[in-house]
Protein backbone atom coordinates (compact mmCIF):
# COMPACT_ATOMS: atom_id res chain seq x y z
CA UNK A 1 0.00 0.00 0.00
CA UNK A 2 1.34 3.41 -0.94
CA UNK A 3 2.17 5.89 1.79
CA UNK A 4 1.35 9.54 1.25
CA UNK A 5 4.03 12.17 1.66
CA UNK A 6 4.46 13.43 5.23
CA UNK A 7 2.76 16.64 6.22
CA UNK A 8 6.01 18.30 7.27
CA UNK A 9 9.66 17.39 7.23
CA UNK A 10 12.48 18.80 9.30
CA UNK A 11 15.56 19.79 7.34
CA UNK A 12 17.49 20.62 10.49
CA UNK A 13 19.28 23.78 11.52
CA UNK A 14 16.85 26.31 10.04
CA UNK A 15 17.06 29.83 11.46
CA UNK A 16 13.32 30.11 12.22
CA UNK A 17 11.94 33.11 14.04
CA UNK A 18 10.74 32.37 17.56
CA UNK A 19 7.04 32.42 16.57
CA UNK A 20 7.64 30.12 13.59
CA UNK A 21 9.74 27.81 15.74
CA UNK A 22 7.02 27.72 18.39
CA UNK A 23 4.46 26.62 15.80
CA UNK A 24 6.78 23.86 14.58
CA UNK A 25 7.38 22.74 18.16
CA UNK A 26 3.66 22.64 18.86
CA UNK A 27 2.80 20.67 15.73
CA UNK A 28 5.27 17.87 16.40
CA UNK A 29 4.70 17.77 20.16
CA UNK A 30 0.95 17.50 19.68
CA UNK A 31 1.35 14.91 16.91
CA UNK A 32 3.53 12.77 19.17
CA UNK A 33 1.08 13.09 22.09
CA UNK A 34 -1.98 12.24 19.98
CA UNK A 35 -0.32 9.31 18.17
CA UNK A 36 0.92 7.79 21.42
CA UNK A 37 -2.43 8.29 23.14
CA UNK A 38 -4.12 6.36 20.33
CA UNK A 39 -1.58 3.58 20.63
CA UNK A 40 -1.54 3.27 24.43
CA UNK A 41 -5.04 4.30 25.48
CA UNK A 42 -7.13 2.99 22.58
CA UNK A 43 -5.56 0.50 20.18
CA UNK A 44 -3.71 -1.38 22.91
CA UNK A 45 -6.80 -1.50 25.14
CA UNK A 46 -8.85 -2.73 22.19
CA UNK A 47 -6.48 -5.64 21.68
CA UNK A 48 -5.32 -4.35 18.30
CA UNK A 49 -1.74 -4.05 19.53
CA UNK A 50 0.00 -6.84 21.41
CA UNK A 51 3.21 -6.78 23.42
CA UNK A 52 4.73 -3.80 25.19
CA UNK A 53 3.71 -0.21 24.56
CA UNK A 54 5.94 2.61 25.83
CA UNK A 55 5.19 6.30 25.40
CA UNK A 56 6.80 9.65 26.14
CA UNK A 57 3.81 11.52 27.56
CA UNK A 58 5.18 14.60 29.28
CA UNK A 59 8.56 14.32 27.56
CA UNK A 60 7.66 15.64 24.11
CA UNK A 61 9.66 18.86 24.52
CA UNK A 62 12.90 16.89 24.73
CA UNK A 63 12.38 14.86 21.58
CA UNK A 64 11.13 17.77 19.51
CA UNK A 65 13.43 20.44 20.92
CA UNK A 66 16.55 18.37 20.24
CA UNK A 67 15.25 16.67 17.11
CA UNK A 68 14.72 19.94 15.28
CA UNK A 69 18.43 20.73 15.70
CA UNK A 70 19.59 17.50 14.03
CA UNK A 71 20.50 17.72 10.36
CA UNK A 72 19.15 15.19 7.82
CA UNK A 73 22.49 13.38 7.50
CA UNK A 74 22.99 13.13 11.26
CA UNK A 75 22.34 9.70 12.75
CA UNK A 76 19.48 9.38 15.23
CA UNK A 77 19.34 6.75 17.97
CA UNK A 78 15.90 7.15 19.59
CA UNK A 79 14.75 5.68 22.85
CA UNK A 80 11.30 4.12 23.21
CA UNK A 81 9.91 7.53 24.24
CA UNK A 82 11.02 9.59 21.23
CA UNK A 83 8.38 8.96 18.57
CA UNK A 84 8.53 12.52 17.24
CA UNK A 85 12.01 11.83 15.85
CA UNK A 86 10.37 9.59 13.26
CA UNK A 87 7.87 12.27 12.28
CA UNK A 88 10.63 14.88 12.08
CA UNK A 89 12.48 12.70 9.57
CA UNK A 90 9.40 12.27 7.40
CA UNK A 91 7.99 8.96 8.60
CA UNK A 92 4.22 9.18 8.09
CA UNK A 93 1.94 8.44 11.06
CA UNK A 94 0.35 5.77 8.86
CA UNK A 95 3.59 3.82 8.91
CA UNK A 96 3.88 4.11 12.68
CA UNK A 97 0.38 2.77 13.33
CA UNK A 98 0.88 -0.03 10.80
CA UNK A 99 4.13 -0.87 12.55
CA UNK A 100 2.47 -1.21 15.94
CA UNK A 101 -0.32 -3.34 14.48
CA UNK A 102 2.09 -5.69 12.70
CA UNK A 103 0.99 -4.73 9.18
CA UNK A 104 3.00 -4.63 5.97
CA UNK A 105 2.65 -0.84 5.86
CA UNK A 106 4.91 -0.52 8.88
CA UNK A 107 8.63 0.19 8.83
CA UNK A 108 9.47 -3.49 9.45
CA UNK A 109 6.74 -4.61 7.01
CA UNK A 110 4.90 -6.56 9.70
CA UNK A 111 7.89 -8.41 11.10
CA UNK A 112 7.80 -6.63 14.45
CA UNK A 113 4.64 -5.21 15.98
CA UNK A 114 6.26 -2.79 18.37
CA UNK A 115 8.60 0.17 18.69
CA UNK A 116 11.73 -1.64 17.47
CA UNK A 117 11.76 0.25 14.20
CA UNK A 118 14.19 2.35 12.24
CA UNK A 119 14.96 3.43 8.69
CA UNK A 120 18.57 3.54 7.58
CA UNK A 121 17.58 5.57 4.51
CA UNK A 122 16.49 8.29 6.91
CA UNK A 123 19.48 7.73 9.22
CA UNK A 124 17.30 6.45 12.05
CA UNK A 125 18.79 3.44 13.81
CA UNK A 126 16.28 0.96 15.21
CA UNK A 127 15.62 1.14 18.93
CA UNK A 128 17.54 -1.22 21.22
CA UNK A 129 15.43 -2.30 24.19
CA UNK A 130 18.28 -1.99 26.68
CA UNK A 131 18.68 1.75 26.20
CA UNK A 132 22.29 1.92 27.34
CA UNK A 133 23.30 -0.48 24.56
CA UNK A 134 22.54 2.26 22.02
CA UNK A 135 25.44 4.38 23.31
CA UNK A 136 28.31 2.19 22.02
CA UNK A 137 26.48 1.79 18.70
CA UNK A 138 25.98 5.55 18.43
CA UNK A 139 29.66 6.00 19.26
CA UNK A 140 30.42 3.71 16.32
CA UNK A 141 28.35 5.88 14.00
CA UNK A 142 30.15 8.95 15.34
CA UNK A 143 33.48 7.22 14.69
CA UNK A 144 32.42 6.67 11.07
CA UNK A 145 31.62 10.37 10.75
CA UNK A 146 35.05 11.21 12.13
CA UNK A 147 36.77 8.86 9.68
CA UNK A 148 34.93 10.55 6.82
CA UNK A 149 35.89 14.01 8.12
CA UNK A 150 32.21 14.97 7.93
CA UNK A 151 30.48 17.51 10.14
CA UNK A 152 27.68 15.15 11.02
CA UNK A 153 26.71 14.13 14.52
CA UNK A 154 25.26 11.00 16.12
CA UNK A 155 22.39 11.78 18.50
CA UNK A 156 21.71 9.23 21.24
CA UNK A 157 18.60 9.45 23.44
CA UNK A 158 18.20 7.46 26.67
CA UNK A 159 16.72 7.59 30.17
CA UNK A 160 18.32 8.17 33.54
CA UNK A 161 18.40 4.42 34.26
CA UNK A 162 20.59 3.78 31.23
CA UNK A 163 23.38 5.82 32.81
CA UNK A 164 23.70 3.25 35.60
CA UNK A 165 24.59 0.45 33.18
CA UNK A 166 28.09 -0.57 32.17
CA UNK A 167 27.56 -0.30 28.42
CA UNK A 168 26.60 3.37 28.81
CA UNK A 169 29.89 4.09 30.58
CA UNK A 170 31.95 2.07 28.10
CA UNK A 171 30.38 3.86 25.14
CA UNK A 172 30.77 7.29 26.69
CA UNK A 173 34.39 6.63 27.66
CA UNK A 174 35.28 5.45 24.16
CA UNK A 175 33.58 8.47 22.57
CA UNK A 176 35.34 10.85 24.95
CA UNK A 177 38.80 9.37 24.39
CA UNK A 178 38.33 9.43 20.62
CA UNK A 179 36.67 12.89 20.68
CA UNK A 180 33.75 11.61 18.64
CA UNK A 181 30.88 13.82 17.39
CA UNK A 182 28.27 12.36 19.74
CA UNK A 183 25.43 14.24 21.41
CA UNK A 184 24.01 12.47 24.46
CA UNK A 185 20.45 13.43 25.38
CA UNK A 186 19.22 12.09 28.71
CA UNK A 187 15.47 12.05 29.32
CA UNK A 188 15.69 12.13 33.12
CA UNK A 189 12.08 11.25 33.92
CA UNK A 190 12.84 10.35 37.57
CA UNK A 191 12.11 6.63 37.30
CA UNK A 192 14.01 3.70 35.76
CA UNK A 193 10.91 1.55 35.38
CA UNK A 194 9.79 1.54 39.06
CA UNK A 195 13.11 2.60 40.60
CA UNK A 196 13.23 6.26 41.67
CA UNK A 197 16.34 8.22 40.85
CA UNK A 198 17.73 8.37 44.39
CA UNK A 199 17.70 4.56 44.63
CA UNK A 200 19.64 3.93 41.43
CA UNK A 201 22.42 6.55 41.59
CA UNK A 202 24.29 8.29 44.40
CA UNK A 203 25.07 11.51 42.56
CA UNK A 204 22.43 14.23 42.45
CA UNK A 205 22.31 14.63 38.67
CA UNK A 206 22.99 12.54 35.59
CA UNK A 207 25.08 15.45 34.33
CA UNK A 208 27.44 14.87 37.28
CA UNK A 209 28.65 11.73 35.49
CA UNK A 210 29.98 13.70 32.52
CA UNK A 211 33.04 15.44 34.03
CA UNK A 212 34.54 12.08 35.00
CA UNK A 213 34.93 11.43 31.27
CA UNK A 214 35.92 14.97 30.38
CA UNK A 215 32.51 15.74 28.87
CA UNK A 216 30.88 19.15 28.89
CA UNK A 217 27.55 18.52 30.60
CA UNK A 218 24.56 20.70 31.35
CA UNK A 219 21.15 20.43 32.95
CA UNK A 220 18.06 21.91 31.32
CA UNK A 221 14.36 22.06 32.08
CA UNK A 222 13.11 19.19 29.96
CA UNK A 223 9.57 20.62 29.91
CA UNK A 224 10.74 23.88 28.28
CA UNK A 225 11.09 23.14 24.58
CA UNK A 226 12.98 26.37 23.86
CA UNK A 227 15.51 25.57 26.61
CA UNK A 228 16.02 22.06 25.24
CA UNK A 229 16.42 23.41 21.72
CA UNK A 230 19.07 25.92 22.81
CA UNK A 231 21.02 23.28 24.78
CA UNK A 232 20.90 20.91 21.79
CA UNK A 233 22.28 23.65 19.56
CA UNK A 234 25.21 24.15 21.94
CA UNK A 235 25.83 20.41 22.09
CA UNK A 236 25.70 20.00 18.31
CA UNK A 237 28.05 22.94 17.72
CA UNK A 238 30.55 21.44 20.16
CA UNK A 239 30.42 18.03 18.49
CA UNK A 240 30.57 19.40 14.93
CA UNK A 241 33.66 21.42 15.82
CA UNK A 242 35.55 18.20 16.60
CA UNK A 243 35.60 18.79 20.35
CA UNK A 244 34.05 15.45 21.28
CA UNK A 245 30.83 14.34 22.98
CA UNK A 246 28.45 16.58 24.90
CA UNK A 247 25.91 15.49 27.52
CA UNK A 248 22.56 17.23 28.04
CA UNK A 249 20.42 16.14 30.99
CA UNK A 250 16.77 17.09 30.54
CA UNK A 251 14.82 17.10 33.80
CA UNK A 252 11.28 15.89 33.22
CA UNK A 253 8.73 13.36 34.45
CA UNK A 254 7.12 10.29 32.91
CA UNK A 255 3.39 11.11 33.00
CA UNK A 256 2.40 7.46 32.70
CA UNK A 257 3.57 4.05 33.81
CA UNK A 258 6.70 2.47 32.42
CA UNK A 259 4.52 0.78 29.83
CA UNK A 260 0.83 0.38 29.02
CA UNK A 261 0.43 -2.52 31.45
CA UNK A 262 2.02 -0.63 34.36
CA UNK A 263 -0.38 1.35 36.61
CA UNK A 264 2.61 3.08 38.29
CA UNK A 265 1.21 2.60 41.79
CA UNK A 266 4.73 3.14 43.12
CA UNK A 267 4.66 6.84 42.15
CA UNK A 268 3.55 9.15 45.02
CA UNK A 269 0.28 10.84 44.15
CA UNK A 270 1.52 14.40 44.62
CA UNK A 271 4.07 13.98 41.82
CA UNK A 272 1.36 13.51 39.20
CA UNK A 273 -0.22 16.82 40.19
CA UNK A 274 3.10 18.62 40.54
CA UNK A 275 4.41 17.58 37.14
CA UNK A 276 1.03 17.70 35.44
CA UNK A 277 1.05 21.46 36.07
CA UNK A 278 4.33 21.59 34.09
CA UNK A 279 2.96 19.80 31.02
CA UNK A 280 5.27 20.89 28.16
CA UNK A 281 2.48 21.27 25.59
CA UNK A 282 0.27 23.38 27.84
CA UNK A 283 3.34 25.40 28.80
CA UNK A 284 4.21 26.12 25.18
CA UNK A 285 0.64 27.08 24.37
CA UNK A 286 0.54 29.54 27.28
CA UNK A 287 3.75 31.12 26.02
CA UNK A 288 2.36 31.43 22.50
CA UNK A 289 -0.80 33.10 23.80
CA UNK A 290 1.14 35.46 26.08
CA UNK A 291 3.52 36.48 23.29
CA UNK A 292 0.72 36.95 20.77
CA UNK A 293 2.17 34.27 18.48
CA UNK A 294 -1.21 32.54 18.33
CA UNK A 295 -4.75 32.86 19.61
CA UNK A 296 -6.96 30.15 21.05
CA UNK A 297 -8.60 29.43 17.71
CA UNK A 298 -5.16 28.82 16.16
CA UNK A 299 -4.28 26.31 18.88
CA UNK A 300 -7.64 24.59 18.62
CA UNK A 301 -7.19 24.30 14.87
CA UNK A 302 -3.80 22.61 15.27
CA UNK A 303 -5.29 20.13 17.71
CA UNK A 304 -8.28 19.31 15.49
CA UNK A 305 -6.14 18.92 12.38
CA UNK A 306 -3.78 16.54 14.14
CA UNK A 307 -6.71 14.46 15.37
CA UNK A 308 -8.03 14.29 11.82
CA UNK A 309 -4.59 13.28 10.55
CA UNK A 310 -4.28 10.57 13.18
CA UNK A 311 -7.82 9.30 12.53
CA UNK A 312 -6.96 8.87 8.86
CA UNK A 313 -3.62 7.24 9.68
CA UNK A 314 -5.23 4.66 11.98
CA UNK A 315 -7.87 3.82 9.36
CA UNK A 316 -5.17 3.37 6.71
CA UNK A 317 -3.08 1.17 8.98
CA UNK A 318 -6.04 -1.07 9.78
CA UNK A 319 -6.61 -1.58 6.05
CA UNK A 320 -2.98 -2.51 5.55
CA UNK A 321 -2.70 -6.33 5.31
CA UNK A 322 -0.71 -8.62 7.54
CA UNK A 323 2.52 -9.96 6.02
CA UNK A 324 2.52 -13.09 3.89
CA UNK A 325 3.99 -15.95 5.98
CA UNK A 326 5.89 -17.14 2.90
CA UNK A 327 8.00 -13.97 3.11
CA UNK A 328 8.97 -14.54 6.73
CA UNK A 329 12.69 -15.06 6.02
CA UNK A 330 13.02 -12.34 3.37
CA UNK A 331 15.85 -9.96 4.25
CA UNK A 332 16.86 -12.21 7.14
CA UNK A 333 19.42 -14.33 5.32
CA UNK A 334 21.88 -13.06 2.72
CA UNK A 335 21.25 -14.47 -0.79
CA UNK A 336 23.60 -17.22 -1.95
Amino acid sequence: MAVAAPVRLSTGGEADSEPALAHRFLYYMRLMREAEDRIERKLYRQGKIVGGVYVGRGQEAITVGAGLVAQPDDALFPSHRDMALFFLRGVHPRQVFAQYMGRVGGLTRGREGNMHMGDVKLNIVAIISAMAASVPVAAGAALAFKYRSSKNVAWCFFGDGATSRGDWHEGVNFAAVQKLPLVLICNNNQYAYSTPLEKQMACANVADRGPAYGLPSEIVDGNDVFAVHAAAQRAAAHARDGLGPYLVECKTFRMTGHSAHDPADYVPGHLWEQWGAKDPIARLERLMLEKGWADRSDLDHVESEIRREVDEAVEWAERSPYPDPSELTDDVYAPE
